[in-house]
C-alpha cells in the first residue's frame, strides 16, 4: 500500500475521532534529489536488479546474481537468487552435471558488502559449455564484464563498489548514457535511523573501463536519535507482569516488551518471505523494520524506567519456519489489523502527548510504524494471489475476528495519566479511529 495513502487514511481518522486541525508527525529532512531529466528507471525481476542487456567477456549461456549471508569466511549454507538470463548449461554436454554444479556454487564472500542488523553480499555465477563459473569480487565481476556498454553493466558496477539501488523509484536508482559513452548513476548509501546516520543519495560516472567517480553527493534523509506498537511473533512467552506503582511504567515497560519482541517477529518474516519467494524490497523491508524496532525499544525501556517500570525481555520459541498461509494469515491480523492500528495511535500520541519526551519520541515512532503497516499490506498483497479460494475467504475471516478483539481492547478504560501525558485516545476517541478503518481498510 502506498505510504501517502495510509496517511491521508490516519488524517480522516484522526480528523474524524478528534475533530482538530491535524498534521501527521512525519520526518523528511530531504535536502532535495538531482535533476532526474534524462535518466531511467535501473531494469530489475521481480527479487531485485536484472542481468539483462549484459554484454560479458566471453559470452555465457546462463547469468545469475545471487545473495548471501556471510558465514565467517565459509560458504554460507544458502542462497537467494535475484535475477537470471539466459539458459542454464544450454552447452554444456554434460548437462546434468553442469545443473548440479549449478545449483551448489557458492562463494565465502562476494561483492556489495552491506550490513545494518545483519550482511549481505552478492556475487554472479555463469554457465558456458560444461563450464561453471563464479564472479566474487570486483577484479574477476570487471572481467566477465569487459568494457562498459550498456546501461546495466554500469548498474551492476556502481552496485558491486557498494551502492544500493532500489527498484521503482529513480530517486533512489536511476541511469542514464553521456555523449562521451561514460553513464551516470544514481546510487544510495547509508541509511536513516540512529544518532548520526543518514541515507545519502550518489551520482557516479561509470567509464567504458569500469572506473567510478563521484559526481554528486547530497543527504536525502537525516537520521534521528530516537528512530524507534509492534507486530507480535509467533512463539511469544507470556511474561510476567510489570510491578510499578505508576501507570505510565506498567503501560510504557509493556509497549517496551512488544517492541522487543517485534525485532523476533520481523526477522522471522524476512526469512519466511525469503522461503516463500517474495521478492528482495519486501525481504529488505522487512529486515530494515526490525531494525527500527530495536530502536522503538530503546526508547519506551527508557520511558518505562523513568516512569518506575521495567520491561520484561521477550522470550520467544523457535519453531520451524512456516507455510505460505499461515506466514499470510499472521500478517493479516498482526499486520494489517493490530499494526496498522498500532500506526494510527502512534500519530495520535505524537500529536496529544503532553510530555515533551514522549511526544518527540512518538513523532518518528509514528512515522516507522506507519511504514511497517504498508509493509503489511503489500505483503498481503504479494499473498493473496498465491493462495487458494478457501485461503483467502480464511484470511478475511481472521481480519474480521482480529478488528472485533481490537474493539474490546480499546474499550477498556485507561489511567487518566496514559491519556494526558502518554497522548493516548480516550475509549470514545479509540472506537472512532477504529470505525474509520474498519470502513476505509477492513470492510
Amino acid at each position: 500500500m502506498n505510504i501517502h495513502r495510509l496517511r491521508r487514511l490516519f488524517s480522516r481518522a484522526l480528523h474524524a475521532s478528534l475533530a482538530t486541525p491535524l498534521v501527521l508527525a512525519g520526518c523528511d529532512s530531504s535536502e532535495g534529489s538531482v535533476d532526474l531529466t534524462g535518466y531511467s528507471e535501473v531494469a530489475c525481476s521481480v527479487q531485485g536488479l536484472a542481468v539483462s542487456d549484459l554484454t560479458l567477456t566471453p559470452e555465457p549461456d546462463f547469468v545469475q546474481l545471487r545473495y548471501i549471508n556471510p558465514n565467517g569466511g565459509q560458504p554460507p549454507v544458502s542462497y537467494v537468487n535475484v535475477s537470471s538470463s539466459g539458459e542454464p548449461c544450454a552447452t554444456a554436454t554434460d548437462v546434468p552435471a553442469c545443473t548440479a554444479a549449478l545449483e551448489s556454487a557458492n562463494v565465502a564472500s562476494g561483492f556489495h558488502h552491506v550490513c545494518v542488523d545483519f550482511c549481505s553480499e552478492a556475487f554472479l555465477v555463469t554457465t558456458r559449455g560444461n563450464e561453471v563459473k563464479t564472479h566474487s569480487t570486483l577484479a574477476e565481476l570487471q572481467q566477465v564484464l569487459g568494457t562498459i556498454d550498456t546501461e546495466q553493466e554500469a548498474v551492476l558496477q556502481t552496485f558491486a563498489s557498494g551502492y544500493s539501488l532500489l527498484c521503482g523509484d529513480k530517486k533512489y536508482g536511476a541511469v542514464k548514457k553521456n555523449e562521451d559513452g561514460s553513464f551516470n548513476v544514481i546510487g544510495t548509501k547509508g541509511y536513516a535511523c540512529g544518532p548520526g546516520t543518514e541515507l545519502t543519495q550518489h551520482v557516479v560516472r561509470v567509464s567504458a573501463s569500469g572506473e567510478l567517480q563521484e559526481q554528486e553527493q547530497r543527504v536525502l534523509e537525516k537520521g534521528d536519535p530516537n528512530c524507534n506498537i509492534g507486530r507480535r511473533p509467533v512463539g511469544l512467552q507470556v511474561a510476567e507482569a510489570c510491578e510499578s506503582p505508576e501507570a505510565l511504567g506498567r503501560y510504557f515497560a509493556n509497549a517496551a516488551h512488544l517492541e522487543a519482541a517485534s525485532v523476533h517477529a520481523f526477522l522471522r518474516l524476512r526469512d519466511e518471505l525469503a522461503l516463500h519467494g517474495a521478492d528482495v524490497g519486501l525481504q529488505d523491508a522487512a529486515r530494515r523494520s526490525a531494525m527500527e524496532e530495536v530502536q522503538h525499544a530503546q526508547v519506551t525501556d527508557r520511558l518505562a524506567r523513568r516512569f518506575g517500570g521495567t520491561p520484561q525481555r521477550p522470550v520467544v520459541e523457535e519453531l520451524p519456519p512456516r507455510s505460505l498461509m499461515d506466514v499470510a494469515l499472521e500478517n493479516a491480523v498482526e499486520g494489517c489489523v493490530r499494526e496498522t492500528y498500532g500506526a494510527l495511535l502512534a500519530h495520535h500520541q505524537a500529536l496529544h502527548a503532553r510530555d515533551l519526551e514522549v511526544r518527540e519520541a512518538m513523532v518518528r515512532i509514528a512515522e516507522d510504524e506507519t511504514r511497517h503497516a504498508a509493509l503489511s499490506w503489500d505483503i498481503d498483497q504479494w499473498a493473496r494471489p498465491r493462495l487458494s479460494a478457501e485461503e483467502r475467504q480464511a484470511l478475511r475471516e481472521a481480519q474480521k475476528r482480529a478488528v472485533a478483539a481490537l474493539r474490546e481492547d480499546v474499550a477498556a478504560p485507561l489511567d487518566a495519566s496514559v491519556i494526558t501525558l502518554a497522548g493516548m485516545p480516550t475509549p470514545e476517541a479509540a472506537l472512532a479511529l477504529l470505525d474509520t478503518l474498519e470502513q476505509d481498510l477492513w470492510a
